[in-house]
């Protein structure tokens, strides 16, 4: 029986090796060790010398896609100098084939390296232009796990750019065509990704899709219009670096310690893509190669997207059907995570064992919320939704033309996202004058049937416990009457009020570090209802989360939003001009919102040394808040307190966000 240990050791090496000299893999361990996505006997520690599953933790990383040397000899990856391909004997091939190499030499322009903004890691991959969008944007293919080292998946597919832990500055991602053999770097011409418009879920094929826009942009190359057969003369272009995982003398004979060049390695095909079998070919290829455009010698069209191999056996590459249907806009249903959790709930039936369905009719009756409740002729009407948002929004069996979108319950209403089942928006009607206190005890939460079941979370998605249920309108703010006797006359009215929050429609996904800031969040409306500076004590108050694409995925295949915006109206206290209102915004968040809007004011300055703190609650100007999230908030900017401080005054002119962070209560300016 052969002796398997000098493989192991070798492979351990190159895992050594690569800890050491990449810093982005470092901090793609600590990610996946903090996340908890790393087996514990997996989390390696800062010298890995007792580490001996190195293979493991490639596979668990996601980085276990090897680029290969297949063949040891006879497979050369040939030099591209000034877009002209440099041939070398080809005695493995037949005759011809330098002829055929030369014709699709005019291939090697549309390919360029995948190099990272911000980033530890200089550059990632290759990638090449498969579809033109008018004379200066031009879409970009590589592989996900190159374009997942600087982004994230969003829900609706696209990618979206992580920033780097240290500096919080966004990751970004340039393609440059040119970087061959003795260019100059004043030769090199990056040109900027202005968006990854897909990026693969781990249970899809390994494809990026990145638009990239400028001028004098290389052509689109042609894909083929047949799949590759076997024994077909093909060619991967790209940029092949040193790679531990492949032997050492192979690479030196190879590549000459000539390294991260254009280079195009001619080969074949080994199987042809279909009945369960992958498309593989034999060029070589090393880490580095992510991303290349697989070609066919004879016609110069793609029949492949490369993106793994492995030493001495075969690489692998995705077939050109399925990047034809990338481009024509197809995508895969359901990530595999979120089709799970889908089938969950249908398996389940309708409920979990404490969970319930009210019908429509039971909801026969309900106001929802009041825009006019403020009297004195004070109007307080919903933000308008981002146009973006509105096709997201449910559609209630009972839908007024009037009010669309509006779930109505009692004493408030809800505008319900589909595709991320939580509320987009919530408005609650408050009065403090008429509160009814109902005590709170055994909860039973329920589906709301005037909107899609299946689009509606339940008991189960709320298993894990970093996760929390968390009320949108606060249980207590519904519960008054003005017909109760008391704050102990539990009325009809109100015990409907009270039972009307308990409908996953009200209900958000929450992160429980969020409970480090919400003593003060959830004071508020009291705080500012008995603030002096109001009179009337009512208050219209809407909430809702910051969607983000890149919120982490923590809980039923779907986001969980990271921050919370509040908005607090009421009648102002009258000065002899006549009845108006008093608007104040609230923002629970490590910060993230308000780095955006320095970022997106160019306040570098204000960047530098910017910390994600702990959970908790600023007041933020609601000019501010609506530039931020998309919500219309005009109705409520000229009456906001904080931008007549001298602070606000002096922020308003200089272009800052406007905002205070919140210790106590009394720090709200009112």
């Amino acid at each position: 029986m052969t002796d398997s240990r000098p493989d192991q050791e070798q492979r351990l090496e190159g895992v050594r090796r690569r800890l050491a000299d990449s810093p982005a893999l470092r901090e793609l361990i600590d990610r996946k060790a903090k996340a908890g996505e790393l087996p514990a006997d997996l989390v390696p520690p800062r010298s890995v010398d007792a580490l001996d599953r190195g293979s493991e933790l490639e596979s668990v990383l996601g980085v276990d896609s090897l680029e290969a040397i297949v063949r040891r000899v006879g497979r050369p990856p040939l030099v591209v100098r000034n877009d002209a391909v440099e041939l070398e004997e080809l005695p493995d091939f037949p005759a011809g084939t330098d002829a055929l190499i030369k014709g699709a030499e005019r291939t090697v322009r549309s390919v360029g390296r995948v190099e990272f903004v911000n980033h530890a890691m200089a550059w990632g991959g290759t990638g090449w232009v498969i579809h033109e969008e008018g004379d200066s944007a031009r879409i970009v293919a590589t592989n996900r796990h190159v374009a997942k080292v600087v982004a994230q998946r969003g829900l609706d597919g696209s990618g979206v750019f992580l920033r780097a832990p240290f500096t919080g500055l966004p990751y970004g991602a340039e393609l440059d065509f040119k970087e061959e053999v003795d260019s100059n770097p004043g030769d090199a011409a990056p040109v900027r990704v202005t968006a990854i418009t897909y990026l693969a879920d781990d249970a899809a094929p390994d494809v990026a899709l990145l638009r990239i826009e400028g001028d004098d942009l290389p052509s689109a190359l042609p894909l083929a219009d047949a799949g590759a057969e076997s024994e077909q003369l093909v060619a991967i272009i790209g940029y092949p670096a040193y790679d531990s995982r492949n032997d050492a003398s192979d690479q030196a004979r190879y590549f000459r310690d000539l390294y991260e060049v254009k280079r195009f390695a001619p080969g074949r095909v080994m199987q042809a893509l279909g009945d369960g079998r992958a498309l593989t070919h034999d060029c070589t290829s090393l880490g580095g190669n992510s991303g290349s455009p697989l070609i066919g010698l004879d016609d110069g069209r793609v029949v492949g997207l490369h993106y793994a191999g492995q030493y001495g056996i075969a690489n692998s590459a995705v077939g050109v059907d399925t990047l034809r249907r990338l481009i024509d806009g197809e995508r895969p249903a359901l990530s595999a995570g979120f089709e799970a959790s889908r089938e969950r709930r249908a398996t389940a039936g309708t409920e979990s064992a404490s969970d319930g369905v009210h019908r429509p009719d039971f909801f026969d009756g309900r106001a929802g919320y009041d825009v006019d409740f403020l009297g004195a002729g004070l109007v307080a009407p919903w933000p308008g939704v981002p146009a973006a948002l509105e096709p997201g929004l449910a559609h209630p069996s009972d839908e007024d033309a009037a009010r669309p979108f509006e779930l109505r319950y009692t004493h408030f209403g809800v505008k319900y996202h589909l595709a991320r089942r939580q509320p987009l928006i919530t408005a609650v009607n408050i009065d403090g004058e008429h509160p009814v206190r109902i005590k709170r005890e055994g909860d039973k939460w329920f589906r709301d049937e005037r909107i899609p079941l299946d689009a509606q979370l339940g008991r189960d998605d709320y298993g894990d416990p970093e996760i929390d249920r968390g009320h949108m309108v606060r249980r207590e703010d519904p519960n008054w009457d003005p017909d109760a006797s008391g704050p102990s006359d539990v009325t009809q009215r109100a015990r409907l009020a009270n039972d009307d929050t308990f409908h996953y429609t009200n209900s958000a996904l929450q992160h429980s570090r969020m409970n480090q800031g919400k003593q003060l969040w959830q004071g508020l409306e009291n705080y500012i209802l008995d603030s002096a500076r109001t009179e009337g004590f009512k208050a219209c108050v809407f909430t809702g989360p910051i969607l983000r694409n890149d919120d982490p995925m923590l809980a039923a295949g779907l986001p969980v939003p990271q921050e919370f915006w509040k908005l607090v109206v009421m009648p102002a206290t009258t000065d002899g001009a006549g009845p108006r209102l008093h608007a104040t915004a609230y923002l629970l968040s490590q910060g993230e919102l308000i780095r955006d809007l320095l970022q997106k004011r160019s306040r570098v300055e204000g960047l530098e040394g910017f910390v994600l703190g702990a959970y908790r609650t600023f007041q933020i100007a609601i000019a501010d808040l609506a530039e931020a999230t998309g919500m219309d908030l005009a109705a409520y900017v000229p009456f906001d307190p904080l931008g007549a401080t001298r602070i606000g005054t002096e922020a308003i002119e200089s272009g800052e966000p406007l905002f205070v962070p919140l210790g106590t209560l009394d720090q709200i300016v009112t």
